[in-house]
């Protein structure tokens, strides 16, 4: 056992998801905003399925202290050192998905939610394809 031996990743980003029961928190996390959206009273349930889908395509975990290398690229560019395809990769791809579908259905396909919630889907799942990579649209994340 290595306590209290620091460990060399400068840049917390490229392997958090690749670190023990992080993907049983992640779900954990998106779970307890449910419920926590769940218990505001005004909140009718499509509208809670609609901001919890929103709420979590928006996160980003960290802020790398790594002096600016990396702050060119995404979060997911610097997941696993840009290797496309990993187990990781994959299931921060089918989470959104599983989360836009329960959204989708519980909303009842309502045309409103159904658009948001497309929208922010689209948003998340087509900057993590691989002709993507590098790739800024409008400007965005450019400096």
């Amino acid at each position: 056992m290595n306590v209290g031996v620091a460990h060399s990743e400068v840049n917390p980003n490229t392997r958090v998801m690749n670190s023990r029961g992080i993907w049983l928190a992640y779900l954990l996390v998106t779970a307890v905003l449910h419920v926590v959206l769940l218990s505001i009273p005004f909140f009718s349930v499509p509208v809670v399925w609609t901001l919890t889908n929103v709420i979590h395509n928006l996160g980003t975990p960290f802020e790398t202290p790594d002096q600016g290398k990396a702050r060119l690229l995404t979060h997911w560019e610097q997941m696993d050192y840009g290797v496309q395809f990993t187990s990781s990769r994959k299931f921060l791809t089918i989470s959104p998905i599983i989360l836009y579908i329960l959204a989708s259905f519980y909303t009842k396909y309502d045309t409103i939610h159904f658009l948001v919630n497309t929208g922010s889907l689209l948003s998340v799942l087509l900057p993590k394809l691989p002709q993507f990579h590098g790739v800024r649209i409008f400007g965005i994340n450019k400096y």
